[in-house]
């Protein structure tokens, strides 16, 4: 187990990160914006999850694998610009449909699984955990994958709680704003503007950076 030393700065870290505007904190406001609370906490439900992989994968060596392996890298690298490209495009698919309609569109285990996968095929979020983790992990008190698997599901849950509250100061935004349906359409072509930006951004990512 990490020292309490370390799981105190380990969670100043991590709430500062939390706090800085990313993909996931994108989804999980335009979501609840979009289609309320539940699909925003879906949305962060996801996430949380896709961060319990990554913490496995990085506690296996599997994430230094991928890193270091060039096809592997390329593969992972492409396939999630490819997915940011298609979930911008589905937005813009949402933004456009009949009112009433883009709410079958978010049920909630469609929008878990996006979420998902937006971390999960992210290589710049694999090489966050790589880099981020070991440095809380003290030598001496135990097993190391046993650390970063304790610190990993502390992350998760603040991720969890963190973007269930945001969620929530979303839908309360929501309630103050007027036009249900222009406000959705809105918040799907924001999202669909961050999601084509990051693709196009992880498309010009190395393994160096």
């Amino acid at each position: 187990m990490p020292d309490l030393n370390s799981l105190y700065l380990f969670s100043l870290a991590a709430l500062v990160l939390l706090v800085v505007p990313g993909p996931n904190m994108a989804f999980v406001t335009s979501h609840a914006l979009a289609y309320g609370w539940r699909a925003g906490f879906a949305a962060a439900l996801g996430n949380a999850l896709a961060d319990l992989v990554l913490t496995l994968l990085v506690s296996a060596g599997v994430g230094a694998l991928v890193m270091s392996w060039a096809p592997a890298f390329e593969i992972l690298r492409m396939l999630g610009a490819a997915y940011l490209l298609w979930m911008a495009w589905q937005a813009v698919k949402d933004a456009k449909a009949p009112t009433g309609q883009p709410a079958q569109l978010a049920a909630w285990p469609r929008v878990l699984l996006r979420a998902a996968l937006n971390s999960l095929l992210n290589p710049k979020a694999l090489l966050f955990f790589m880099v981020f983790l070991p440095q809380f992990v003290t030598l001496g008190n135990g097993h190391v994958a046993l650390q970063l698997l304790v610190l990993g599901a502390l992350l998760s849950l603040m991720a969890l709680l963190f973007n269930a509250l945001l969620a929530a100061a979303a839908l309360l935004l929501k309630r103050r704003l007027v036009g249900g349906s222009r406000r959705a359409r809105l918040a799907n072509y924001g999202f669909a503007g961050v999601m084509a930006a990051l693709a196009i951004r992880l498309v010009f990512f190395e393994r160096s950076a």
